[in-house]
């Protein structure tokens, strides 16, 4: 976990870069209910493409879980919105990792609905 203990941090940063570096290069990522995204240069770019949609983020971690290969995140995400009004939504990470220690399944389990209401 230490390897990672900062990537919600970068995720608010909004540095698109810094969250793919955690990624194995054959990654598979599902955020919500979009379509699974395959490989870390298109998960960087999906995540891009998804700052560009909001005005800011930021993580509270309510509670983190590790079974190896995985670990599960609940979450308190406030995202600010184009608007500059502020929503906040649960949300529950769940990511397992390969044996080279790099997230290989990222999967996001969150209703945007209300950042986009």
């Amino acid at each position: 976990m230490a390897a990672r203990e900062n990537m919600f941090a970068d995720i608010d940063r909004m540095d698109a870069g810094a969250w793919a570096a955690y990624l194995a290069p054959d990654v598979t990522m599902r955020f919500g209910n979009a379509d699974e995204v395959h490989g870390r240069e298109a998960c960087r770019d999906a995540l891009q493409s998804f700052y560009d949609m909001i005005g800011g983020l930021r993580h509270e971690v309510v509670e983190q879980w590790e079974q190896p290969p995985a670990t599960i995140v609940q979450a308190d995400v406030t995202y600010t919105r184009q608007d500059r009004r502020e929503v906040t939504v649960p949300v529950v990470t769940i990511y397992r990792v390969n044996r080279e220690d790099q997230i290989a399944d990222y999967r996001v389990f969150i209703d945007l609905a209300p950042v986009f209401a």
